[in-house]
């Protein structure tokens, strides 16, 4: 069961803290999760408190830290802190989804309009594929300048008109124009059964989207051995051999394990790289000896909450998964 109540938030930021002085090499994906759930206790300073340590650490995500922390002053009062945060992660033009979402979040909940829908546009400009491939990440940044551009009263434009295409294979129901419709929150307050009724069902179709993406709060990976790192996993334990035959049928089996995963629409696609150190001590924490093949899929899940999966599939002309330097396009992508 998630927490409920702000002890509950408490007592996991707490055991997460305990989980990342065990884990030094994962302390930022674990501290990101404490701060979180102090944020939902309420304790927004000492959420703050671990944003700063994990700046002061030169963390390998910054930005996505200072978007939080900024996200999170403002919400108790430091707002001209936050203003400048949120600046700087503008003037940095990080090429991740994530921190524009929340900057741009941030702002739209202030009532920072204009501000928002600038960010929701530029991270877009700068995030997009020109061939109109919509990554995962991507996804919500589209809906997110839609709904702003609702409250502003702004026309659709081609933006709009992806985001709507999108949106319609996920939740067909309603479109993206009437949940984001500024009137709905006046039909909350109306004494008519039937507006009340179309209101209740729009909110659920849009919770059940929510519920979708807090259902799977990181990737649904497949484990990935480099060539390296299989060898000596095989050489270690042999016993493995009939699961990994060779190097390439490895990487063809990833490619196609994740194109039949995204066939029958699952989303948030992701590979994690596998180490053997790692892999053993993760069958020692589990006590189990690493030829366990049942290990693998758990190791990959593990690595996967502990922020370590890149998404997939990966824009056609970025470098390809497999670590070989070429494009995806003309690579596994091909």
């Amino acid at each position: 069961m998630r927490p409920d109540t702000p002890a509950d938030h408490t007592a996991e930021a707490e055991r997460l803290l305990r989980t990342a002085a065990q884990y030094p090499e994962d302390d930022e994906q674990l501290l990101l999760q404490a701060a979180a759930h102090l944020e939902l206790a309420g304790d927004r300073e000492g959420a703050s408190g671990l944003y700063d340590r994990l700046l002061a650490d030169e963390p390998d995500h910054p930005h996505l830290v200072k978007a939080l922390q900024a996200a999170n002053l403002w919400e108790y009062g430091h707002e001209a802190e936050a203003r400048a945060l949120i600046a700087g992660v503008r003037i940095a033009a990080p090429a991740e989804a994530a921190p524009w979402e929340i900057i741009a979040e941030t702002l739209e909940s202030h009532d920072e309009l204009e501000a928002s829908h600038e960010c929701f546009s530029e991270a877009l400009a700068l995030l997009l594929p020109e061939d109109d491939e919509v990554p995962y990440a991507a996804q919500s940044l589209l809906a997110g300048r839609h709904r702003v551009r609702r409250m502003l009263g702004l026309p659709h434009d081609d933006h709009d008109a992806l985001a709507d295409r999108v949106h319609s294979t996920r939740t067909p129901d309603f479109s993206l124009d009437e949940l984001h419709d500024p009137k709905r929150l006046w039909a909350l307050g109306s004494d008519n059964p039937a507006e009340l009724k179309a209101e209740i069902a729009r909110l659920r179709a849009e919770l059940g989207s929510y519920r979708s993406a807090l259902s799977r709060p990181f990737p649904v990976a497949v484990l990935h051995w480099p060539a390296r790192e299989l060898t000596e996993l095989l050489e270690a334990y042999p016993d493995l051999a009939a699961e990994y035959p060779s190097h390439e049928a490895h990487l063809a089996g990833i490619e196609s394990s994740l194109r039949d995963l995204a066939a029958t629409g699952t989303e948030n696609l992701g590979i994690v790289t596998a180490t053997v150190p790692s892999y053993e001590a993760f069958a020692a924490s589990e006590a189990s000896s690493p030829t366990n093949t049942a290990l693998l899929p758990q190791y990959a899940t593990t690595l996967a909450a502990r922020g370590r999966a890149l998404p997939w599939p990966p824009a056609k002309s970025a470098a390809c998964w497999c670590g070989s330097g070429e494009p995806y396009r003309g690579c596994h992508g091909g």
